[in-house]
């Protein structure tokens, strides 16, 4: 009965010949030592895969109780039915490798699953009613009372409601609330297999009708052997036949109209009150007209804009008046109460002995139109529009058009601007300006764009002096301007046996001309001119070569530096910056697209200062881009700044800078920083949208349930791009247009933008959320 490892590998009798033990060793499965017994000294461990322990004990209506089933719980419900699929399997391989076993089981067909999973929002509806007696009236013995009861299959619970009826007077709504309903004989439970269309059902002393059920829970019953009968008629009641009956419109026996009336006036009959026709068909229209009233009586012209309200109901009118912002005018916007006016524009004060108006001497709605002056309480008002209703209204009742809306708008009269102190000389011009501007001076902003595009670019000039002593007559000057920042400068060279200390004459600075009495301009310092700086006067002479070139326009000659120290200058800075490379890649790989661009090149330029053309930054951009596509890859910047590790000449070198200008290149690289700008765009824009729709909860709900009433009546479910932004503005998120479009052709690159699916952009956004990071 021993046991020993080695017998796994004998040869049949026990004896091992030399050809075996030569021979390789084919591999076997491995045995399964749970069915070896417990062996002195050896005792597999237990395989298991669950190690929690078990709680027996909790709280149950308030009180600490242990836990028995039929007790305190019943026994889980468990069906038969299709399991779902293997979540960390899938084909013939399994997603995971975390389990230490694993065996390829066929799943079954069918699977015991507990009920709230299987039967999870399965409900049966029934609908039935019920007789309820009358005894208070001989008019009716009952009445019925229409039911629906719901019966959830995953804990077979049931409940019954009753539809709410308006203005009913009886308690409706949930008539017996969700539980387990027992059966009459108090035999058990009441099962699916107890409701039955054309049944009867007692719960709790009152007998309950079925009449009919709803498609799904016939398919549900068919599906288990337990096929419902069609539907039984809902008997009525003699109220509901009552209530129908008194509730049929009793149409008119002869419309009224003007005919009518003038046939009933004639036989001594009509309308007690005579303008009650007008009133039923012009109440609550109200002609609205826009109208201006120059002002004279007040220290100061105005035009004041008013509303006259016409009222078709009863021709009554109402002035209004509409203050603008800050008029300094109190806020009483009735002007005219409503009432009737004159036609002469009068007040008038009558007594009982003045003759009654008739209709002719008041103002009526077609003395009113767009262009009119009219004459109300002794004012004169100029109509100049009318709303939609006004137009409408006298196109289709007075077939009367009329005109479009005047201009009444005053010329803004000129605000004189005061004019601006001369400079004192005291600090920089800028400040002394910002306190004109405001009593709190703020600091001057500087211009960083000029900083930037003119820094180190200085003009130079020689001068002496216009009128010199005689000691000074030899004296010359050099007058530096500085372009970043408009300074200048003056030097005077030394010169021998001159007898006087040469040097820094003027200090640099933001000096004003003394001639003009403004800043200086490199036109002020040009050959021939006469400046003036601090009292002394100058006549230009001469300049150097560079700012003759640049007064001329001339541009630079290319190259202008010398590119080999400029790039190995780049190259020995950037090792500088970071001990490891992919460190300064991605330091100037501002969108972090994986490339550095022709932009993020000169940028790099600019940082070590070297403000170079765009044609010598091409070139330097050339060099690093051996590929040659517009653009340099992390590889590409490598091979550029690093020396190669394993060289086979003896101190080998980079290949020197090509400083040819190639047009192709040059366009290559445009089209390049144009391609990854509109991709920046995209992938900011598929960013912004995906993070809306993946973190704010509910909003995916709306949106659909907005697009789906969009969507209603059309053979297919899909939208166009302008409805698509429309339906995000209403849940309260504003997106451009072009923005939206470029989010949906990144998820749907062949999606048309007048028909987009909007189901499947919604899963694809979601899908691709994860790989929209900011950074990467």
């Amino acid at each position: 009965p021993g046991f020993s490892p080695s017998h796994w590998w004998s040869c049949p009798g026990g004896a091992t010949t030399d050809a075996a033990m030569m021979s390789p060793v084919k591999p076997r499965s491995p045995i399964d030592l749970q069915g070896v017994p417990n062996l002195p000294g050896f005792s597999p461990s237990p395989k298991r895969d669950r190690f929690h322990k078990s709680q027996a004990w909790g709280f149950v209506g308030g009180r600490r109780m242990e836990f028995v089933e039929g007790l305190t719980h019943d026994r889980p419900k468990f069906v038969q039915a299709a399991p779902s699929p293997s979540k960390w399997k899938q084909g013939s391989l399994p997603m995971s490798t975390n389990r230490d076993v694993f065996s390829a089981v066929q799943q079954p067909a069918q699977a015991n699953l507990p009920a709230w999973d299987a039967l999870d929002r399965m409900v049966l509806r029934f609908y039935a009613f019920f007789k309820e007696p009358v005894v208070e009236t001989n008019l009716e013995n009952f009445r019925v009372r229409r039911c629906i009861m719901y019966y959830y299959l995953e804990d077979d619970t049931m409940h019954i409601t009753e539809p709410r009826v308006d203005n009913s007077g009886i308690p409706q709504g949930t008539l017996v609330r969700r539980h387990r309903m027992p059966k009459p004989d108090g035999s058990g439970y009441v099962s699916p297999g107890d409701i039955k269309v054309g049944s009867t059902l007692q719960v709790y002393g009152k007998t309950f009708q079925i009449c009919d059920c709803d498609t799904f829970t016939r398919e549900w019953s068919a599906s288990q052997g337990m096929a419902q009968p069609g539907a039984v008629g809902m008997p009525t009641d003699m109220f509901t036949v009552t209530q129908s009956q008194n509730t049929l419109r009793q149409t008119a026996i002869q419309e009224r109209t003007y005919e009518k009336l003038f046939r009933e006036v004639q036989l001594g009959g009509g309308h007690i009150n005579e303008n009650m026709q007008q009133f039923l068909e012009n109440d609550r229209k109200v002609c609205r007209f826009f109208a201006v009233c120059d002002d004279i009586m007040t220290s100061q012209y105005e035009r004041r804009p008013f509303v006259l309200l016409y009222f078709l109901s009863n021709d009554t009118m109402e002035i209004r008046e509409l203050y603008p912002l800050n008029c300094g005018r109190d806020n009483f916007p009735v002007w005219f109460r409503r009432g009737k006016l004159t036609k002469d524009g009068q007040p008038h004060l009558r007594g009982p002995a003045d003759s009654t108006p008739t209709d002719d001497d008041f103002l009526s709605v077609r003395d009113l139109y767009v262009g009119q002056n009219v004459r109300i309480l002794s004012h004169d008002f100029l109509i100049y529009d009318a709303d939609e209703f006004t137009r409408a209204f006298f196109e289709q009742e007075l077939r009367q058009q009329l005109v479009d809306k005047l201009d009444v708008r005053l010329p803004m009269a000129p605000v004189p601007k005061p004019p601006t102190p001369p400079y004192n000389g005291f600090g920089s011009l800028e400040d002394s300006y910002a306190s004109v501007l405001s009593l709190v001076p703020k600091v001057p902003k500087k211009d960083f764009h000029k900083l930037m595009a003119e820094d180190g670019k200085i003009l130079r000039f020689t001068a002496k002096f216009l009128d010199p002593n005689p000691e000074d007559i030899n004296r010359r000057f050099v007058f530096s301007f500085h372009l970043f920042d408009d300074s200048v400068a003056i030097h005077e060279p030394p010169q021998r046996n001159l007898g006087i200390v040469t040097g820094k004459f003027l200090e640099k600075g933001v000096h004003l001309h003394g001639g003009t009495g403004t800043l200086f301009k490199p036109e002020d310092l040009l050959p021939g001119k006469v400046v003036s700086v601090f009292n002394h006067t100058f006549e230009m002479l001469d300049m150097d070569e560079y700012t003759r070139r640049h007064m001329e326009g001339i541009p630079p000659d290319y190259p202008s530096v010398d590119l080999h120290a400029v790039v190995e200058k780049i190259r020995e800075g950037l090792r500088q910056q970071y001990p490891l490379v992919r460190d300064i890649f991605r330091k100037f790989d501002r969108d972090h697209n994986g490339v550095i661009t022709l932009d993020e090149m000169d940028e790099v330029l600019k940082k070590f200062g070297f403000q170079l053309p765009r044609a010598e930054v091409l070139a330097v951009f050339r060099h690093f881009d051996t590929a040659r596509d517009g653009q340099v890859s992390y590889n590409e910047f490598c091979d550029a700044l690093l020396d190669e590790d394993y060289t086979v000449d003896t101190l080998k070198r980079k290949p020197p800078l090509q400083t040819a200008q190639d047009p192709d290149f040059a366009s290559r690289t445009s089209d390049k920083t144009i391609q990854r700008g509109e991709m920046s765009r995209v992938r900011r824009a598929a960013r912004e949208v995906s993070d809306v729709l993946y973190k704010k909860v509910g909003l995916l709900s709306k949106l659909r349930s907005q697009l789906a009433r969009m969507t209603v009546g059309r053979p297919q479910k899909v939208v166009s791009s302008e409805e698509f932004r429309y339906a995000f503005m209403q849940t309260g998120h504003v997106f451009e247009l072009a923005d939206l479009e470029r989010a949906i052709l990144f998820v749907m690159p062949e999606a048309d933008l007048n028909a987009i699916p909007f189901v499947q952009l919604f899963e694809g956004f979601e899908a691709c959320y994860h790989d929209l990071a900011s950074i990467r």
